[in-house]
C-alpha cells in the first residue's frame, strides 16, 4: 500500500497544493490560466515531441490497443448520454455533454505525470501513441454530435491541426529520421520545457479545481464519475488483458488512461456552446476528488507499487 501511494501522492498531492494555493489567495487566478496556457502550447508539445522523436515505436498498428480503449469511451459514453436522458431529462448538448464528460479523460493534467510516474519510460510509447488519438476521436466526436449536420470537417480539421498537442505530435512523428542531427544544446532546451509539464500540469489542475467547484446536484455527476472512473477501465482491462492479451505495461497504460477523471476539456466545451456547463463543471469536480481512491484501486489490480 505504501509503495501504491508514493506513485499517487506526489500526482494528487500537487493538485492539492495547487488548489490550496488559489483557495487562500496565495496565487491568483490569472496566474493560473497563465500556467495552464505554458503547459498546453509549450510544455507538453514538448514532452511529446521528445518522446515520440527518441522513441521505438512499433512498426504494426496495435488495433486491439486501440479497440480495447475506445470500446471503454463506447460504453461510458452511451450509458452517461443514456441514463441522463431517461433519469435527469437532459437532451441535445447537454447530452452530449454528459457522454463526452463520461468518455474524455484528463489525459494531460493527470494521466501523464500519473502513467510516467507508474511505468517510467517504458510506458511513454503506449502513452503518447494513445494521445496521438485520443483528442481528435473525441473531440471530433462531441463536435458532431453537437452541431449535427452543421458541422464543417474544414472547421474541425483547422482547430485540430493548430491544437498544440496534435501539433507536437505530427512534428515528433515527421521529425524521427532527423533526430540525430539536432545539436545537443537544442536537446537540452526540449528537456528542460519538457520538465516542467509535470508540476506545472498539475498546479494549474489544482487552481482550476477552485475555479470550477461543484455547480449542481450531485447525483449525475456522481453517475457520470462512476462511469468515468470504474466503468471505463474496466471495460478496457478486460479487452486488452483478455480478449486481446496486450503486453502487461500496454495494457496497464491503456486501463491507466481509461481511469483519469474527466477532462476539462469537457467544461470548455460545454462553454463553448453553452448548455451543461454545470453539469460539466460538476463532473470534472467529483471525478478528480474520487479519482485519488479510485487510481489506488487500479494500480493494485494492475500490480503496480
Amino acid at each position: 500500500m505504501l509503495d501504491l501511494l508514493m506513485i499517487v501522492f506526489p500526482v494528487f498531492g500537487l493538485i492539492g497544493i495547487g488548489y490550496l494555493a488559489r483557495r487562500t489567495g496565495f496565487v491568483s487566478e490569472r496566474m493560473g490560466e497563465g500556467l495552464s496556457e505554458f503547459v498546453f502550447t509549450l510544455s507538453v508539445p514538448c514532452l511529446i515531441f521528445r518522446t515520440l522523436v527518441k522513441a521505438e515505436i512499433p512498426e504494426a498498428q496495435p488495433w486491439g490497443y486501440w479497440v480495447s480503449y475506445f470500446a471503454g469511451v463506447a460504453v461510458a459514453w452511451v450509458l452517461a448520454a443514456v441514463i441522463g436522458k431517461r433519469f435527469f431529462g437532459i437532451k441535445g448538448v447537454s447530452g452530449v455533454v454528459a457522454g463526452f464528460s463520461a468518455g474524455q479523460a484528463n489525459t494531460v493534467f493527470v494521466g501523464v505525470p500519473m502513467i510516467l510516474k507508474a511505468y517510467g519510460e517504458e510506458g511513454a510509447v503506449p502513452l503518447f501513441l494513445l494521445l496521438a488519438v485520443h483528442l481528435p476521436v473525441t473531440m471530433t466526436l462531441a463536435t458532431v454530435l453537437a452541431e449535427g449536420r452543421q458541422a464543417s470537417p474544414f472547421v474541425i480539421l483547422r482547430r485540430l491541426a493548430t491544437h498544440p498537442i496534435v501539433i507536437g505530435i505530427l512534428a515528433g512523428s515527421a521529425l524521427r529520421p532527423a533526430a540525430p542531427l539536432v545539436p545537443s544544446p537544442l536537446w537540452q532546451i526540449m528537456d528542460l520545457l519538457a520538465s516542467a509539464a509535470v508540476p506545472c500540469a498539475l498546479i494549474s489542475m489544482g487552481i482550476a479545481l477552485h475555479r470550477y467547484g461543484m455547480k449542481t446536484g450531485w447525483k449525475l455527476p456522481m453517475v457520470i464519475s462512476v462511469l468515468k472512473l470504474v466503468v471505463h477501465p474496466l471495460v478496457v482491462l478486460l479487452l486488452a488483458a483478455y480478449v486481446f492479451q496486450m503486453p502487461p505495461v500496454w495494457a496497464g497504460v491503456a486501463v491507466l488512461f481509461a481511469s483519469c477523471p474527466s477532462g476539462i476539456n469537457a467544461y470548455l466545451f460545454a462553454e463553448r456552446y453553452g448548455e451543461g456547463v454545470a453539469l460539466a463543471s460538476s463532473a470534472v469536480t467529483l471525478s478528480t476528488v474520487l479519482a485519488l481512491g479510485t487510481t489506488l484501486v487500479w494500480l493494485y489490480v494492475l500490480g503496480i507499487g
